[in-house]
């Protein structure tokens, strides 16, 4: 049975939240979390200094990240904070991924499993990333002169956004009618794809998400 999207559902992650300004600096951003952590702890440069082997002058430095430390060095400070090594490098800001595609400038391709008349263009790809997930946005047109195709089945999560047209989208056992403004949400692994042909020329978004090769 199909699942009704006006179901009330409480969403756990909120869209518009901000982090904490991230540091551009890699050692001021270590020396704030190593400041911060010892604070929450409530432990002096004193206390911290001892329990590392280092200096008090050498824990200022680093603080107030003016100094690279040595990987041996940042490893007895997360030992003496009590946090994964990894955490001293929270407050770092990575470089993210953002790619823009100009209108008519996106890549036509043959997408494994399509048909003649089937035409894909690539709107933009982001691969690696620290979120662990690949994002393929495409614009599909289907015209009087698209061929029927077998239905996909592939990994990840996919959703649709119907823009023109109207089309009957199989997936699993159901068939949705899609029309334009329409949106179909599902589950990839499952067999899916346009089967109906309704009115034509048709054209929909397909954003494909799945986990990145490790």
């Amino acid at each position: 049975m199909p699942e009704n999207a006006k179901t009330q559902q409480k969403l756990t992650q909120d869209p518009h939240a901000l982090r904490d300004s991230p540091e551009r600096n890699l050692e001021v951003a270590i020396g704030r979390v190593v400041r911060d952590l010892r604070k929450r702890q409530r432990m002096t440069g004193s206390d911290l200094a001892a329990q590392t082997g280092l200096s008090i002058g050498m824990l200022s430095k680093i603080e107030n990240g003016v100094i690279s430390s040595s990987l041996n060095t940042l490893q007895a400070l997360a030992n003496a904070l009590r946090v994964p090594l990894v955490q001293l490098f929270s407050g770092y800001a990575e470089p993210r991924g953002a790619m823009h595609v100009k209108s008519g400038e996106g890549v036509e391709i043959e997408r494994q499993g399509t048909r003649a008349g089937h035409q894909y263009h690539l709107l933009g790809h982001i691969g690696s990333n620290n979120s662990g997930v690949v994002v393929e946005p495409y614009l599909i047109n289907l015209t009087t002169e698209s061929d029927r195709f077998p239905t996909f089945q592939h990994e990840g999560i996919e959703m649709l956004y119907m823009l023109e047209g109207t089309v009957g989208y199989r997936h699993g056992e159901q068939i949705y009618r899609l029309e334009p403004g329409d949106t179909l949400l599902f589950d990839a692994d499952s067999p899916h794809g346009p089967v109906d042909l309704i009115e034509l020329p048709a054209r929909y978004l397909s954003i494909i998400t799945y986990p990145q090769s490790k």
